[in-house]
């Protein structure tokens, strides 16, 4: 059988409760200490991944630092214990190890951890954009959004990601911004853009401007602090945030129920698979980028994939019909670390109807 593993971290010191309750009464600052002398180590089984092609079964690993550490912390420091995470996947018997959330944000996105290790490596960044796109469509497609004619705006274009977003984009809408710092970049881009799909995309440097216009927003800079607030983003606004650190406010959740944000999609896996964790997902769902490390040993194709900033279109395009061949498919939304559900999208429907921003007939 076809072996993969994946390495996880508490998102925050509370998260280490969730593995070990007796520390549920200890400060985080204590819980960050200990888990700086704790070494990784193999959190679960997981089994039952099944498609009509081939069968894999794999181990959650652990790295015991938060999201906060991972970045506070010196990156070699944070670099290495990531490696020691890699090589208990090696041991364990895994042919290629997928990183999660921040251990393939901190560094050169994965390159030196691959290095390091004998086994193949990848983000999950190719599928995670893959879903996010899909999860978009769909989205768009529920509150009525023609995403033809939609104003659609790119938020870290000059990125790798940004930038394959576009791309893929660009085959699909009439009205496309894409936004950075470096507007000679961005008119790289473009000139990129023009040449391959004959769409004229706006440049600009001014966030705020392109934020206030767009009804569907893909974000994806590498910003530590967030970038969109309640007070920019028109009624009826979809935004996608692909970016971690994340690049929308916690305070839209709070503030905008007439906004739909989303963090790209659920995925459903193939088989009767056990995680044999609880990671708040419903059942036989996943993260994309955990998909894609299981797509890839179902394959069998144990060589390093999403790594580095140069993620490319094509990257995309292979995960995405190697993932429909194996049986998986987006399965729901997520929204700062939650799902979605049916009726918080039907609210956030029935706010725009009543402030009158999108015809209930929607604007295709």
């Amino acid at each position: 059988m076809e072996k993969f593993a994946f390495i996880v971290h508490p998102i925050t010191a509370r998260d280490f409760c969730r593995k070990f309750p007796f520390a549920k009464n200890w400060s985080d600052g204590f819980i960050e200490g200990l888990m700086k002398y704790i070494p990784p180590f193999k959190v679960s089984h997981i089994n039952g991944v099944n498609s009509s092609h081939n069968q894999t079964e794999g181990w959650f690993v652990g790295c015991p630092l938060t999201s906060r550490q991972m970045v506070e912390m010196p990156e070699e420091y944070v670099i290495r214990k990531i490696i020691k995470a890699g090589k208990v996947a090696e041991r364990l018997g895994a042919k290629i190890v997928g990183l999660g959330a921040f251990t393939s944000v901190v560094g050169d996105g994965g390159i030196t951890i691959a290095k390091n290790l004998n086994i193949a490596v990848t983000s999950g960044n190719s599928y995670t954009v893959a879903t996010a796109l899909q999860g978009t469509r769909q989205a768009a497609k529920i509150l009525g959004i023609n995403m033809e004619r939609a104003n659609v705006v790119v938020l870290g274009a000059t990125g790798s990601i940004g930038a394959a977003c576009a791309q893929i984009l660009a085959r699909e809408v009439r009205y496309l911004t894409l936004v950075a710092r470096n507007e000679a970049k961005l008119e790289k881009i473009a000139g990129q853009i023009f040449r391959t799909t004959g769409l004229a995309a706006k440049v600009t440097a001014n966030t705020k401007g392109a934020l206030k216009a767009a009804d569907i927003v893909i974000a994806v800079t590498s910003a530590v602090d967030t970038l969109i607030e309640p007070e920019d983003l028109k009624t009826g606004a979809i935004v996608c945030d692909v970016a971690r650190p994340r690049n929308v406010s916690r305070a839209v959740l709070e503030a905008r129920d007439d906004v739909l944000v989303i963090e790209g999609g659920v995925v459903e896996i193939p088989g009767e698979v056990d995680f044999g964790l609880n990671f708040g997902f419903p059942p036989r769902t996943a993260y994309a980028c955990m998909a894609e490390t299981m797509i890839l040993a179902l394959e069998k194709r144990y060589e390093n994939f999403s790594l580095g900033r140069d993620l490319t279109v094509k990257q995309i395009e292979t995960i995405e019909q190697l993932a429909a061949k194996h049986g998986f498919r987006l399965a729901g939304f997520r929204s700062f670390e939650r799902a979605v559900t049916p009726e918080e999208i039907e609210n956030v429907k029935e706010k725009i109807r009543a402030r009158s921003a999108l015809p209930k007939e929607g604007i295709c």
